[in-house]
């Protein structure tokens, strides 16, 4: 199938430099801290060496240090976005998935492209701006055609104020030509985990089908950076394997995507296993996760490669997704669902792909993060203004981002709040909004002012 290997991960020196910084080194984990305040982000000993913190005040030290380079970075913006789940056909045989093809529990279905706008009209209708597109790795008779006349389907939904203006994808692997036709469509950010980074399980886990090639899917991101597409999102599935060794890996393939191409991963998802229909795996993860370490990873990962956008899922609770938004996490689904049709039919989960932990509608889910200071954006301007790749890790990297993304993430709450919120939303977010406002330099403060009275004034989708 693929010609092309991962050459740049190799297994034996990642547990080489786990293993050479095993022993806890209080002077050393501190100048990896002060290191990380200045924005450069960490190598592969440095972030192995905040993987042996157990000492708590040095892992106080460190979170404190990771909601102070997330502040930097993104200010205190929160990105949502929603799941459209529109196929869980699939071809693999992964033993921790509901959507694997052996699995007779599943009820199994492929939305017709009518259905699509349906799903998207009601995603709509809850104010979001931006969608996720997932499919299993299997389409109906027309190919990957499918997937990009489903795109087409969501683009072409209006509903009222309403549209979808940025639209993420994960599908499986792709050609060039492939990822060149995906990239025609005005997608966003091409989104696909590796599941586990460590070969040996990663062939336990996957038995049958395309995805059981390791290399055709590690190298996936270098076809999409050589097609055009030059956001990208990665990440492995917490739980498959030593979540130490998975950290060390993800960052190791941002470092793989910087050398070749000069933009690094554009976001970092991090899920961990969830319980899946018909899948005695998802309920007993191999290596799980616990609650703790899960905070550290996120924060170790926002320190390694602060420039990057960090995404929790609604596998999470509502507690824990709370808990890491201040270690580093930027961007959240809400109001999910994760089986095709779900947003029709609402709680029936018998065709998703795991069990969500998180069950809150978007309006709680705004007034919750709200209330806690954060600004909800569904701001998609970088997309129409270019500021991807190069562009937007120029901006990224020494902290100037949120220049931009401040004032649009205020016009875009306000549009929300008027055109969806809930009177409880509205009561946060007024109060959200005059706070943030405060908090900004003159010239910032002036430009979102403006953006807002246009809100005020009627027009949508105004941004800078």
């Amino acid at each position: 199938m693929a010609e092309m290997k991962a050459t740049w991960l190799d297994d034996a020196a990642l547990e080489a430099t786990l293993e050479r910084n095993a022993q806890e080194d209080a002077v050393k984990a501190r100048e990896v801290i002060a290191k990380a305040r200045l924005l450069g982000g960490l190598d592969l000993d440095d972030v192995a060496t905040l993987i042996a913190l157990r000492d708590p005040e040095l892992v106080e030290e460190m979170f404190q240090t990771a909601r102070d380079v997330k502040e930097e970075i993104y200010g205190n913006r929160l990105v949502l976005f929603a799941p459209l789940y529109i196929s869980n056909l699939c071809s693999n045989e992964c033993l921790y998935c509901a959507f694997r093809r052996s699995n007779t529990e599943l009820d199994r279905k492929a939305l017709d492209m009518d259905a699509i706008a349906d799903e998207t009209r009601l995603i709509v209708q809850q104010g979001h701006k931006r969608i996720l597109l997932v499919a299993g790795e299997s389409y109906p008779r027309e190919g990957f055609d499918y997937v990009l006349r489903a795109i087409d389907a969501v683009y072409s939904v209006h509903e009222g104020t309403g549209e979808i203006r940025r639209l993420n994808v994960n599908v499986a692997p792709l050609t060039v030509e492939q990822f060149r036709n995906l990239k025609a469509r005005d997608i966003g950010t091409y989104q696909l985990f590796q599941e586990t980074y460590h070969r040996g399980t990663y062939a336990k886990v996957h038995l049958a089908g395309p995805k059981k090639d390791f290399d055709w899917r590690a190298t996936a991101m270098d076809r999409a950076m050589e097609a055009g597409i030059d956001d990208v999102g990665i990440g492995p599935l917490f739980g498959l394997y030593d979540w130490r060794f998975e950290v060390l890996a993800t960052l190791r393939h941002a470092q793989h995507l910087e050398e070749a191409f000069g933009v690094g991963c554009h976001t970092i998802s991090v899920p961990r296993l969830e319980p899946a229909c018909g899948s005695d795996m998802a309920s007993n993860p191999p290596r799980p996760v616990s609650n703790a370490d899960f905070m550290r990873l996120v924060a170790i990962l926002r320190l390694a490669v602060p420039y990057t956008g960090i995404i929790m899922s609604t596998r999470e609770s509502a507690e824990m997704r709370t808990q890491t938004l201040a270690l580093g996490v930027s961007q959240i689904s809400a109001g999910s669902r994760t089986n095709p049709g779900g947003y029709a039919e609402n709680e029936r989960e018998e065709a998703a792909q795991f069990q969500l932990g998180d069950h809150r509608s978007l309006s709680e889910v705004i007034a919750d993060v709200g209330s806690m200071g954060y600004i909800p954006s569904f701001c998609t301007a970088c997309y129409r203004m270019g500021r991807t790749g190069h562009d937007f890790m120029d901006l990224a990297k020494p902290g100037l981002i949120k220049q931009k993304c401040g004032p649009n993430a205020l016009a875009t709450f306000k549009e929300y709040l008027l055109d969806y919120g809930t009177p409880e939303a509205r009561a946060v977010g007024e109060s959200v909004i005059a706070a943030d406002l405060g908090k900004l330099d003159e010239k910032t403060r002036r430009v979102a002012e403006r953006l807002i009275a246009r809100v005020d004034e009627g027009r949508r989708d105004v941004f800078v």
